[in-house]
């Protein structure tokens, strides 16, 4: 049996919950079985999803309500939904807790953040100090902006060696990181690109889009991979 991985969904649009299709074609790729979670507010399904899937994708998004890392909302803040934020975050600690593999991307990474305790930037420009643009305008989402620099020891640099390039399609950043998590990469102007959790056999976080450079990037494959692997 292929590992059976857990896509949590990406948003609502009226009376739709989504998941963007390159989530599920990578997973499929990489050798996992795709299943959809949807929102849902019941505590006992959420058991019962932790029980039936061997590792978590949590995709990108919207905004995550301020509220709910002791912020109140500021100029540069976008569009939010405290219900999904809620589901996401509460289905993340629930997830930590029984140590199955996460892997976290873009907003998922901020989701990850907040389950642990940590804070995020509302917009890039409240960042002290020069930033580069982390939201890219190009042809195709799968070009790359930036280069990223990974950490030793960690498990990206397994993955990717000290530095990578990637895309970048995201406006606010992580700030006070959560507990037990760890930056393992940065670009140039020191925002945190990806963070690990070492007390667990996979959490790894990513603020770029993987997903949408998994037919151009072999790094990309791997780090698919590899998650459905530790699945």
């Amino acid at each position: 049996m292929k590992p059976k991985i857990g896509i949590v969904v990406c948003g609502l649009y009226e009376n739709k919950q989504f998941v963007t299709n390159t989530y599920i074609q990578s997973v499929r790729y990489a050798g996992g079985l795709p299943f959809l979670i949807p929102l849902v507010k019941s505590n006992t399904v959420i058991r019962d999803y932790i029980q039936l899937c061997d590792g978590f994708l949590f995709c990108g998004g919207a905004d995550i309500t301020p509220l709910l890392f002791g912020q109140e909302p500021v100029n540069g803040i976008g569009e939010t939904n405290i219900t999904l934020d809620i589901f996401q975050i509460r289905l993340m600690k629930n997830v930590l807790q029984a140590k199955k593999p996460v892997l976290a991307i873009c907003r998922g990474i901020q989701i990850l953040n907040v389950a642990c305790g940590g804070t995020i930037y509302q917009d890039i420009s409240l960042k002290p100090g020069d930033t580069l643009n982390h939201m890219q305008r190009s042809d195709s989402r799968k070009d790359i902006s930036h280069k990223v620099t990974v950490k030793p020891g960690t498990i990206l640099h397994q993955i990717a060696g000290s530095v990578l390039y990637t895309n970048s399609f995201h406006h606010q950043v992580l700030d006070i990181l959560g507990d037990g998590l760890i930056a393992s990469a940065h670009t140039s102007d020191e925002t945190i690109e990806a963070v690990e959790m070492p007390e667990q056999s996979f959490v790894v976080g990513v603020q770029w889009h993987p997903e949408a450079m998994y037919r151009t990037s072999s790094t990309m494959r791997e780090l698919f991979y590899r998650f459905v692997q530790a699945a």
